[in-house]
């Protein structure tokens, strides 16, 4: 199974993609129809305006990015005094010459700017067959959507009499969550954009905007996607401008995170996902060595899916409760927790330390 994933990971990721993308406008698509709209009307108003609003973000986004290239050589001499500057201080600070590390570093800033254009190219270039694959992404979304009731008609025919009220219980299920965290992803995305971007402007960071939005877009991973985003700016900042901003973006998504994990995410997706944090970095280590980038954007969405499939067929309950994040409520950090932690400390140090004799 692993190595039929492997082997056709180009026909297979754009298909979950597509999946997973016509879960996000099937609520749209519902609600038109609902209007009398006819399905293939509906369908299509969808991915339009699904396409118009991710040709408006892109076009901004590359505005953004040539505005940031043309300024390379100002970045490049700036990167150069930054790293002298720091081999002086190093000097003074260890006594030792660094030489050696100013060339190392100088070559390696002037390899990048020198070529970054073409490098920039270069990722576009690589990327091409990704983008003509991608291109299927509005005919798989627009055929899922319309053959939905085929489908679902498909699985009920297949199953066992006895089994198709499951089979039913299963696929609104599935519905339900793959929707609602696709819709809650996307608008969380939405409000970091707005405030990376707001925030490293704050700092007093260079080109805010683009750098906010780069990060941004890390958190459709969970977990690795704050700490990927947060990575780019902060070496940014090192390298172009100073520590003390540097210092200030470290701050600044520690802040954001910190909103994020127990706001953003907890009211907008919400407990549909409900995967052990265990699973969920595990399965994003085994889906980016299996599909890479693609496989660490879909897999929670199919954690889910999966972790749903288990929980209505008896025989797979106990793996539905290995994938949720039950049986480990005990040992959770809540307020309640705490709070016994808070009585026991307080219980000890009103009592005092105990003799030999107690």
């Amino acid at each position: 199974t692993i190595y039929g994933l492997v082997e056709a990971k180009n026909f297979l990721y754009p298909l979950a993609f597509g999946l997973l993308f016509s879960y996000l406008l099937f609520p749209i698509a519902n609600y038109l129809e609902k209007k009398h709209f006819p399905r293939i009307i509906a369908n299509l108003v969808c991915i339009i305006l699904a396409l118009v609003v991710l040709g408006v973000g892109i076009s901004f986004i590359i505005e953004q990015v040539e505005n940031m290239l043309g300024d390379f050589p100002t970045l490049k001499r700036k990167a150069i005094d930054n790293v002298e500057s720091l081999q002086h201080n190093l000097e003074d600070l260890f006594g030792v010459s660094s030489q050696n590390f100013e060339i190392f570093m100088k070559e390696r800033i002037n390899n990048f700017f020198n070529t970054g254009t073409d490098l920039f190219r270069d990722v576009f270039a690589s990327t091409t067959g990704t983008i003509v694959r991608l291109a299927l992404l509005p005919v798989y979304i627009f055929l899922f959507l319309y053959y939905r009731t085929k489908f679902a008609l498909f699985i009920l025919k297949i199953v066992p009499r006895n089994k198709q009220k499951v089979t039913i219980n299963i696929l609104r299920d599935i519905s339900t969550v793959a929707s609602k965290y696709m819709g809650g992803v996307v608008i969380v995305v939405f409000i970091l954009c707005i405030l990376n971007s707001l925030g490293l402007y704050i700092v007093g960071f260079r080109y805010p905007i683009v750098l906010g939005i780069i990060s941004a877009l890390f958190n459709f991973i969970p977990y690795f996607g704050t700490l990927m985003g947060g990575a780019v700016p902060l070496l940014f900042a090192l390298l172009i401008q100073d520590p003390l901003i540097a210092g200030r973006v470290v701050i600044l998504f520690i802040i954001i995170q910190f909103i994020e994990n127990n706001i953003l995410t907890p009211n907008i997706v919400g407990g549909n996902v409900k995967i052990s944090p265990f699973f969920i970095i595990v399965g994003l280590v085994m889906a980016a060595m299996i599909w890479g980038i693609p496989g660490m954007l879909v897999i929670i969405p199919f954690l889910a899916i999966l972790k749903i499939v288990f929980k209505n067929i008896d025989e797979l309950k106990p793996y539905a409760f290995l994938l949720s994040t039950r049986g480990t409520q005990k040992h959770s950090i809540s307020m309640k927790n705490l709070r016994k932690i808070g009585k026991i400390f307080g219980n000890f140090f009103k009592k005092g330390p105990v003799d030999s004799r107690g």
